[in-house]
């Protein structure tokens, strides 16, 4: 069983930046695919890119790739998504999950865990 707590959501203007934080319980970590996806209000959870437990990452093709960086550190048993030049079309919860794979999905019927999200607002 693994829990997935994420943190590091807030308020930021557009063209900022924020770190969020997965941080995870439970063993194996390391054998995890993880992925990051999002849901703004009215809108279908979608994603936003996912890290290998080889470290191989996958974006989502136009929106957020150049601007977001996925990273994991296994001793810590986190996930990190680094969003750069934030825009308001950003605004959205963003949920991290994880499964115990050797390749990563894009859909998030795929992955067993979640977290319970984590807010990012971007005003313009």
């Amino acid at each position: 069983q693994v829990q997935l707590v994420e943190s590091g959501g807030g308020l930021v203007q557009a063209g900022g930046s924020l770190r969020l934080s997965c941080a995870a319980s439970g063993r194996s970590f390391s054998s995890y695919s993880l992925a990051w996806f999002r849901q703004a209000p009215g809108k279908e959870r979608e994603f936003v890119v996912a890290i290998s437990r080889s470290g191989g990452t996958l974006y989502d093709s136009d929106s957020v790739k150049g601007r977001f960086t996925i990273s994991r550190d296994n001793a810590k048993k986190t996930v990190f998504l680094q969003m750069n030049s934030l825009k308001p079309e950003d605004t959205a919860v963003y949920y991290c999950a994880a499964r115990s794979s050797m390749v990563v999905y894009t859909t998030s019927k795929e992955y067993t865990y979640w977290g319970q999200g984590t807010q990012v607002a971007v005003s313009s």
